[in-house]
């Protein structure tokens, strides 16, 4: 597929932070209820917001702001330790209403169009693949985007991001207090902002929803039942693989 980009420049952006590596890919939907209204937010300079890509659900590309200079997507945010991600990340906004305007699936179209620009945007810079993101894995306490009906497994199929392969289930009954230690750990580890030590508390179903959005889209139940133990040791086995490769 051939990708075209169109530029329609957002004046809500600035020069990134020196000595920041571009390190991170984010992913968003636009969230408003017409894909004009959200080109229109991202470049009033009122609104102080932009990306640095909008796909529409045609699969037309718009550059909002040059890859080299710093787009205001994130807002407050955590990735593996850092925060302030908009300085070292790059962000893409795809057309869909949200669940606040009637979410609904993502044309096939569009998703092949996200996933020749990722590929491209990969292609550019050293950003690894547990590093491509949701909004809602970097603002869990306020974002849903781009939601489970995104489709990151088929994009994970062709080298964007990280989808766990399938292992056993975790035999016992319920949840005990190592379990929640475990869940917590494995959490941290993959990339969110979780606490080491603590009961299953509200805070720590607000992440376990944005994992479930992410990597378990089927049930967003914000509870560490087997299925959610299975996709969290998969993807913890996943960055275990990628270190020995790696090196990082």
């Amino acid at each position: 597929m051939s990708l075209r980009v169109r530029d329609l420049p957002s004046p809500n952006q600035d020069d990134r932070p020196a000595d920041t590596p571009i390190d991170m890919l984010i992913l968003h939907y636009t969230g408003m209820p017409t894909a004009q209204a959200a080109i229109d937010r991202l470049r009033d300079p009122r609104s102080g917001m932009s990306a640095h890509y909008v796909v529409e659900e045609d699969g037309s590309v718009l550059r909002l702001v040059p890859e080299a200079r710093r787009a205001f997507h994130a807002g407050v945010s955590y990735w593996r330790g850092h925060t302030a991600l908009n300085g070292r990340s790059i962000g893409v906004e795809i057309v869909n209403p949200g669940h606040a305007w009637g979410y609904r699936d993502f044309p096939v179209l569009q998703l092949a169009v996200v996933c020749d620009l990722c590929l491209d945007i990969l292609s550019r810079h050293d950003i690894p693949a547990r590093n491509v993101v949701a909004h809602s894995d970097v603002a869990p306490d306020r974002k849903q985007d781009p939601g489970e009906r995104f489709g990151w497994r088929s994009l994970a199929e062709n080298g964007v991001g990280m989808w766990p392969a399938t292992i056993a289930a975790p035999g016992g009954p319920g949840l005990v207090a190592s379990t929640v230690l475990h869940v917590r750990a494995a959490l941290r580890e993959i990339g969110y902002q979780v606490v080491a030590e603590g009961d299953l508390d509200g805070a720590l179903a607000t992440v376990l929803r944005a994992f479930q959005r992410h990597w378990r889209p089927e049930a967003i139940t914000g509870e560490a039942d087997a299925g959610t133990l299975v996709r969290l040791d998969g993807v913890r086995q996943l960055l275990k693989e990628s270190c020995r490769v790696h090196g990082a």
